[in-house]
């Protein structure tokens, strides 16, 4: 998760409106299609977990889940899902190499600054097993805002994610792309990736 005490403050307050809006959330076909593509029992990254929501799918599907996110108030509630492994801290904190079968990052990426992406994917990418697979979502747009709620967004295209990706040694292949409504209430467009190491 991002280190911009801002972002961290209102997601600190937060809290129980974001569980409760990704509650309604758990038919989501990306996570399927991410936890299918994975062998029973492959350790996985949820960078930027938030409540556990997703989480707490992985390992109810028989995932070994590392779960990180920089807000204590969501690192205790993804705490609270079995199977899941919750530790508070940022995307400074990636290290390792060939740990994970599967990192799912999903909306959490786009809140660091854009000079720090590439490290963050890098650093991802020796996270990731060789042949692993990586997920990333985030708004699409040009330029970095902030939204009525305080939280910083970095806005990328889907050609330079893929740009992006495909720099720190990653294959995008399949995405999507879509509109919703998320927690500051406005509408954003987005697009979901999924790439391999």
């Amino acid at each position: 998760m991002t280190s911009d005490p801002e972002t961290l403050a209102a997601y600190g307050t937060q809290a129980q409106n974001y569980a409760a809006m990704t509650d309604s959330l758990k038919g989501d076909k990306h996570l399927a299609i991410f936890i299918a593509a994975l062998p029973k029992g492959a350790r996985v990254l949820d960078l930027g977990c938030g409540p556990g929501r997703a989480a707490g799918q992985m390992a109810d599907h028989g995932l070994k889940v590392d779960a990180l996110d920089a807000v204590p108030e969501m690192v205790a509630m993804a705490a609270v899902h079995p199977g899941v492994a919750a530790r508070q801290g940022t995307f400074h904190d990636i290290a390792g190499t060939d740990l994970y079968d599967g990192i799912w990052a999903n909306f959490s990426l786009l809140h660091a600054p854009r000079a720090d992406m590439p490290g963050h994917l890098a650093a991802l990418k020796t996270a990731l097993k060789p042949g692993g697979l990586f997920h990333i979502g985030v708004k699409t747009g040009t330029g970095a805002a902030r939204d009525k709620l305080g939280r910083h967004y970095t806005y990328y295209t889907q050609g330079e994610l893929r740009g992006l990706l495909s720099a720190a040694g990653l294959a995008p292949h399949d995405s999507w792309t879509g509109r919703d409504r998320g927690l500051a209430g406005q509408m954003d467009d987005w697009v979901v990736i999924h790439a391999h190491g």
